[in-house]
């Protein structure tokens, strides 16, 4: 927004209240928008709108059926809460919701949900690169970062602080656990679970995304405790089920383990497993 000048109007719509808002605006009368958000030229907020403060929003950007929360940062282009590219999709009222300090770039697209859950939830301080989408009744966490040109389709769930790669794609109704790194170009068709990194099209685990982990602070014991269930979870004899009731009985009181058993145990749509010992020999990441 620095290279556009700021323009103070009164708007007859909201009585007494302005905004610093381009005079080529165009706001719907049923926007609700706080006193020190910013509007670029041309920028169209549409219907059942409410925006929070310190945001800003960049010149052409569209945003509709949206809440979006304080200190967001939308770029040029970006188009949030649009319609769902849904054939079920029948003009039920929706939205979605963006949580504070997110940053959406150019051309990036949101949609709004479907009836299904009724809405699409953007946690706090997420970054959406340009190009990136997200579909229909997805949950982000919060601090999830998109790159370039990632695909999100309906129904996904990643958890918090996950990396999705650029160009990466994320089938239908997968779930990512928190943490995760997902390569540049990977193909998700399955569950990631917490604290893995996957690349690859279709995705494989190749190890614990360990860097990750420490960048946030986890302690070395629980790095080695989570090496140590992961190991057990994909290279020990037997089914996944019969191998999480061995280690249901050994309760690990570690938090990030726990996290890690209870998504495996939950997953409906399968895992993604690691690669083959060959393949991995010369990739590992842990």
């Amino acid at each position: 927004m620095s290279e556009s000048p700021r323009f103070t109007v009164e708007s007859p719509d909201r009585g007494s209240d302005k905004v610093l808002v381009h005079p080529t605006a165009v706001i719907h009368p049923s926007a609700q928008i706080h006193p020190s958000v910013e509007i670029g030229p041309y920028a169209v907020i549409g219907p059942d709108t409410k925006i929070g403060p310190e945001t800003s929003i960049g010149a052409h950007a569209v945003i509709e059926y949206a809440e979006i929360g304080a200190s967001c940062k939308i770029f040029s282009q970006a188009m949030i809460g649009t319609a769902p590219q849904d054939l079920k999709y029948r003009g039920e009222k929706t939205k979605i919701v963006v949580g504070d300090g997110t940053i959406i770039r150019e051309c990036a697209t949101l949609n709004r949900g479907t009836a299904a859950s009724g809405e699409t939830r953007i946690g706090k301080r997420c970054l959406f690169m340009a190009y990136s989408h997200v579909a229909h009744d997805c949950v982000i966490e919060d601090e999830v970062i998109l790159a370039n040109s990632v695909a999100i389709a309906g129904h996904v769930t990643i958890g918090m602080g996950t990396i999705v790669g650029g160009l990466s794609g994320i089938h239908q109704f997968v779930k990512i656990g928190k943490m995760a790194m997902i390569g540049a170009g990977a193909m998700v068709p399955m569950d990631v679970p917490p604290f893995c990194t996957v690349w690859g099209d279709r995705a494989r685990i190749v190890g614990l995304n360990s860097e990750g982990l420490k960048r946030r602070h986890v302690s070395k014991e629980s790095i080695d405790a989570l090496k140590r269930a992961y190991k057990k979870i994909f290279f020990s004899k037997g089914t996944i089920k019969q191998i999480m009731k061995q280690m249901d009985s050994e309760k690990s009181k570690d938090p990030y383990v726990q996290d890690f058993l209870k998504f495996v145990s939950a997953s409906e749509r399968g895992l993604c497993r690691p690669k083959l010992k060959a393949e991995t020999s010369a990739s590992q990441t842990w």
